[in-house]
């Protein structure tokens, strides 16, 4: 089962990463790959079951099921049901932690899923960089200065 974790420190206070990205509808608003986003079944954007269903600026689409979320531990994961990439069973998590010294935020974005061993190192590359570095380093952007 091919594992990617990807960290960064972000420039803020994790309170405020978290009050951006705990929308599990937001993602059009930090993640730069996102085109669009939608609530599936009228739920709740926080609400533990709810589909984002979204489109990526390529035109690609994928839906994400929230599995849990936390606000005291400023963490959610998810599973993806329709997806372009060759894969299967993914889980992931993304966790801010605070840096009580500098007043910074710890983020860690980590997913686990299966698939043909020859398309492991692509699919750990795509999403590594492609997705969850690509988000961190637009996070750290967008609160600089």
């Amino acid at each position: 089962m091919p594992r990617v974790f990807v960290s960064a420190v972000i420039p803020a206070p994790a309170e405020k990463v978290w009050d951006l990205i705990r929308d599990f509808n937001g993602l059009p608003t930090w993640l730069p790959i996102v085109a669009e986003s939608r609530i599936l079944d009228g739920m709740a954007a926080d609400q533990v079951g709810c589909t984002r269903d979204f489109t990526l600026q390529n035109g690609d689409r994928i839906t994400e099921t929230l599995v849990s979320l936390s606000d005291y531990d400023m963490a959610f994961s998810y599973t993806m049901g329709i997806t372009p990439m060759p894969l299967e069973n993914y889980f992931a998590t993304l966790r801010l932690t605070p840096v009580t010294e500098t007043g910074q935020t710890f983020a860690e974005w980590s997913a686990e899923f299966d698939c043909a061993p020859e398309e492991a190192d692509g699919l750990i590359d795509s999403i590594g960089e492609g997705v969850f570095a690509a988000g961190f380093a637009a996070l750290s952007r967008r609160f600089e200065g």
